[in-house]
């Protein structure tokens, strides 16, 4: 994966709480503020239920495995598989479009590729994995306690998790505290399953349409 270019500053969130993760940048450290109120839409534009706050565990997010390798903050097997989980996470669960268009419309010029289903069921377009997020499920679990999950960027910069919730960045320092269902897959709130046409986006408040666009 290559190395990514420097992101814009982001937009002030509330109710968010300061965490650090590295890399994003290869070759660079910086934080990231993820928002933990239970309220915040996600990436579907989606209020989840109150419920789906989770406990936070501490995390920290790569652009690639070989930066994951290097930083010293886990082992090469460590890093492999959150790796391996977050690609696969990615080709099981990526945001799915009908169309090049819709799909760069949210995640912009030439960050999206076309896939197909694996059952033959047609093509469609996902947005490029950004990077991965590596963290362990509960506090003090041994290596397999951690786990991997992908990590998208939309047009405005913000950033994603794989289940939907976002993450934009901060300049503190110290460890990443992130929601634990940041890992879990995002049909788990309901998000669309299916292929997504600009007017089913537009609908559901994506594309800056309705009150609950993306990046705001």
């Amino acid at each position: 994966m290559n190395a990514l270019s420097p992101l814009p500053a982001p937009k002030r969130r509330k109710r968010s709480s300061a965490v650090a993760l590295t890399g994003l940048m290869a070759g660079s450290a910086f934080t990231l503020m993820a928002c933990d109120d239970p309220g915040s839409a996600t990436q579907w534009g989606d209020n989840p239920p109150a419920a789906a706050s989770g406990q936070k565990v501490d995390a920290s997010s790569f652009a690639s495995l070989d930066e994951c390798k290097a930083s010293g903050d886990f082992t090469a097997d460590q890093c492999q598989t959150a790796y391996d989980e977050a690609q696969k996470a990615s080709a099981e669960n990526a945001p799915k479009f009908s169309d090049q268009k819709s799909c760069e419309e949210r995640y912009g010029v030439d960050q999206c590729v076309p896939r197909s289903q694996a059952n033959g069921g047609g093509s469609f377009f996902t947005p490029l994995l950004t990077g991965f997020i590596i963290g362990q499920a509960l506090e003090g679990m041994n290596n397999r306690g951690y786990r991997g999950a992908p990590m998208y960027r939309d047009r405005e910069g913000t950033y994603y998790s794989g289940s939907g919730y976002p993450i934009s960045r901060d300049y503190l320092s110290g460890r990443s505290r992130v929601r634990q269902d940041s890992f879990d897959a995002p049909s788990r709130y309901e998000a669309p399953a299916r292929v997504q046409s600009r007017s089913s986006v537009i609908s559901r408040g994506g594309f800056g349409g309705g009150s609950r666009g993306f990046g705001g």
